[in-house]
């Protein structure tokens, strides 16, 4: 209207029910106002809207311009990843903004945010197809085996019961290993409890494993960015520049990393991920062989707390074999030259993975144990026997065990010392068991 024939200032103020004070101040400010109104929100909206804290969105907004000149997708649960880091640096009283604080945001600056996606050269093939048959080989020939990992998540019962305490019947499981089998990285798991009792006073940085807590005991956006920089952090420690390959989700944000190149398998591939060609229903299979031979009764300990299962699936995990794993890459397509490797050994077919959760043979591998010589005490004259320790029993066993290993949990320097802990009592409970 104010491009168009000219209207005198009262004709305007009576028009739209205003003071001509009014129009005039709008006329004086017209090239603000337009640009506040543009960069605002759109036309639909009529007044200007600010958020809580200008320095946080303007340190936000101008990481989220930065970030699209680069053309890597923003997700919502990357947005809010990253705004929970300026919050924290900026000191914020609020280090959490909420999802509702965050879709305002993007409103206000017109924002649109992506699914994750593969890298940018993989987004442009043409079909899932030709990604699985071309554009992988040619990624999988830049590494070793010992350099592709792939990671995901599974979840497993958690028959963890503490008095006053809600826990969820269940654990989200992160794995993580690379072709050859020669690394698994320490599991992470994902429960429901934020404080456990039972993990007070444990040294937590020297576990084989470690726990987060979330909603529903899943994993989130934030905690699977966490631990993609502690990978990146442990792989710079090695020197070590690895491929990861990893299913597309909204827990699974793209992050740019030194050490560690991303990369999405298109959901619609034929393959099917080498994690579910064996590696977990074989960790399954170890971790309920281990809950069935929890015996209450000669243990005098009750159910086992969250901190004894973890435990239990560390040592699961570690049951793993390498040449299972490195077969199930080979089965999966995710092996260098895969096509001209010899036919995969040790790969378990579906009856003999459901065979395994059910027997415990492998436990008698190592062969029998010999009892030692029963003797006398040396200097006795006469045949006189000096006095000895009666044998504990296993009860007295079991409960030696624990206090060894909460000792661990308090003063353990290395996750390696639990390895040691775990063939100590897998050769505990053979000998009971014989």
């Amino acid at each position: 209207m104010l491009e168009g024939p000219k209207v005198s200032q009262n004709e305007l103020a009576k028009r739209f029910g205003v003071s001509q004070p009014q129009i005039c101040r709008i006329i004086k400010n017209k090239e603000r106002i337009l640009s506040e109104w543009h960069r605002n929100g759109g036309s639909e909206r009529k007044r200007k809207r600010e958020g809580k804290d200008v320095a946080l969105e303007a340190a936000l907004l101008r990481w989220v311009k930065g970030t699209c000149t680069t053309d890597l997708p923003v997700s919502r649960p990357l947005l809010q990843l990253k705004a929970k880091h300026l919050a924290e640096t900026l000191s914020q009283a609020d280090p959490e903004p909420s999802s509702g604080r965050l879709a305002h945001f993007g409103t206000r600056h017109n924002l649109t945010f992506k699914k994750p996606l593969v890298e940018k050269g993989d987004s442009e093939q043409p079909t899932a197809e030709h990604w699985a048959s071309t554009v992988l080989p040619g990624l999988l020939r830049s590494y070793t085996p010992s350099e592709i990992y792939t990671c995901g998540e599974i979840a497993v019962l958690n028959p963890a019961s503490s008095p006053g305490e809600s826990t969820s019947d269940r654990l989200t499981l992160l794995l993580c290993t690379n072709a050859s089998g020669s690394e698994k990285t320490p599991l992470r798991a994902v429960g429901e409890s934020p404080q456990p009792r039972c993990l007070r006073g444990v040294n937590l940085g020297q576990m084989p494993w470690s726990y987060r807590a979330s909603s529903l005991a899943s994993m989130t956006a934030p905690l699977f960015a966490e631990w993609l920089r502690e990978l990146n952090e442990g792989m710079q420690r090695q020197g070590k520049s690895i491929l990861l390959l990893l299913s597309q989700h909204e827990a699974h944000p793209y992050l740019q990393l030194s050490n560690v190149r991303m990369v999405f398998v298109p959901p619609a591939t034929t393959l099917v991920q080498p994690l579910d060609r064996g590696i977990t229903s074989d960790l399954k299979g170890h971790y309920r062989r281990r809950l069935l031979r929890w015996l209450p009764a000669e243990r005098d300990v009750g159910q086992p707390t969250l901190l004894d299962v973890l435990h239990m699936l560390a040592q699961a995990w570690g049951d793993v074999n390498p040449g299972l794993i490195a077969s199930c890459f080979r089965a999966a397509g995710f092996f260098p030259d895969a096509s001209t490797e010899a036919p995969a050994r040790g790969l378990l077919s579906q009856e003999q993975l459901e065979r395994r959760t059910l027997t415990d043979k492998e436990l008698e591998r190592d062969g029998e144990l010999v009892d030692g010589d029963e003797g006398t005490a040396d200097g006795q004259d006469g045949g006189e026997l000096a006095a000895v320790q009666p044998c504990p029993s296993e009860r007295e066993v079991w409960r030696s065990l624990a206090t060894l290993r909460r000792y661990l949990e308090c003063q353990a320097t290395s996750p390696d010392l639990f390895q040691a802990f775990y063939e100590l009592e897998d050769a505990v409970h053979m000998l009971s068991a014989g």
